[in-house]
């Protein structure tokens, strides 16, 4: 009977694993001889960064947790890598499974590898090209010694051949955070607080700001922030506070009546304010493909972008980091000519079942 390791550990990764576990649970009631296990490598910590997400994507508790967060990217690294060692050591599965280009995914594949053990990465292949992001360099570490690609775009792809990697190792399948979109969307809800009570769908924003060129520098995240207020005509802009980026906002004290800020959202709470949202102003990949899956439009403020996707087919536009280059994307939004989303192939719900598919014949 193959076995599985299933790795998550930061808020990223909960969407992506949920529709695979479902996916592994089906084959297991329809009678195929099939084991996974779940390892949390603690990676994030916070409750509403990481606990809500076992719930309301209704993924069981782990069967262990690494307690791996905190300190330097280099400390985190390590700290993941001693303890999900010991992990396989004692609970030595077939394939360890890793999703997206969080520090998680760089640890455990070297981990997985150097015990000679088959590793698959959910979302291999794709490439923003900027080497200071340090998602760049787990993703393009973990592809180096990955053993099964499983790819969201046709880019992907493209940039694996291109790196040498032979076709019997590529699975285009999808995008199994569009997996959990479409399964979760009936069961967004609207959160609960006194700054939502208000809000009217389609006349307010959404913004998430989280990378270091963007909020680690106090000035220039003063400077977008301005930019923001000054383009989005006093409509409410709903902005979740990722925990980097709290300290920079209280040194810079900047306030407005319309700036409603709050702690990190659950799942079905932040995507309820998204589909309802007039636009959404991010600095992550994983939104900008749930608000074009949405057909909400979408400005990313940041100078490259992996998920390439989004912008040919989706609701995507890359705006860079330069606050000057804001105005006229938030005028065409505020005007309602925004382009629509066109479709991205294989984005349709049935990537996990693609996945796990192929991993049991691979395996059985």
């Amino acid at each position: 009977m193959p076995i599985f390791t299933i790795v998550a550990g930061a808020r990223p990764n909960f969407m992506k694993i949920a529709p695979i576990i479902h996916a592994f649970q089906r084959q297991q009631e329809a009678g195929v001889a099939v084991s996974y296990r779940l390892v949390h490598t603690g990676q994030h910590y916070d409750k509403k960064m990481s606990g809500d997400f076992f719930e309301q994507l209704n993924i069981p508790e782990p069967d262990a947790n690494l307690g791996g967060g905190g300190g330097t990217q280099a400390e985190q690294t390590a700290a993941i890598m001693v303890a999900f060692e010991k992990e396989l050591i004692e609970n030595r599965p077939d394939l360890v499974i890793v999703v997206g280009d969080v520090t998680s995914t760089l640890a455990c594949s070297i981990a997985a590898k150097k015990l000679q053990i088959d590793v698959a990465h959910v979302e291999g292949g794709i490439r923003s090209g900027d080497l200071s992001m340090p998602e760049e360099i787990n993703r393009m570490v973990t592809d180096s010694i990955t053993d099964h690609f499983f790819t969201t775009s046709e880019i992907a792809n493209s940039n694996l051949r291109a790196a040498g990697f032979p076709d019997d190792k590529i699975h285009f399948v999808g995008n199994t955070m569009i997996d959990t979109l479409k399964a979760q969307m009936p069961f967004f809800k609207k959160p609960e607080g006194k700054i939502f009570e208000n809000l009217e769908a389609g006349n307010y924003f959404v913004m998430t700001m989280h990378r270091p060129a963007n909020v680690d520098q106090e000035q220039s995240l003063k400077d977008m922030i301005d930019a923001i207020l000054a383009g989005t005509g006093g409509l409410p802009i709903i902005f979740p506070v990722h925990p980097r980026t709290a300290k920079n906002l209280q040194a810079i004290g900047i306030q407005a009546p319309n700036l409603l800020m709050c702690e990190p959202l659950g799942y079905l709470e932040f995507n309820y304010l998204v589909k309802n949202a007039k636009g959404v102003i991010t600095d992550s990949g994983g939104v900008t493909e749930e608000a074009s899956v949405m057909n909400v439009p979408c400005v990313t403020l940041r100078d490259n972008t992996e998920r390439a996707e989004t912008i040919h087919l989706g609701t995507n536009e890359l705006v860079g980091t330069d606050p000057k280059k804001l105005r006229p994307y938030l005028d065409k939004i505020m005007k309602g000519e925004w382009k629509q989303y066109q479709g991205i192939p294989l984005w349709d719900g049935k990537t996990a079942e693609r996945i796990v598919e192929i991993l049991v014949k691979s395996y059985s």
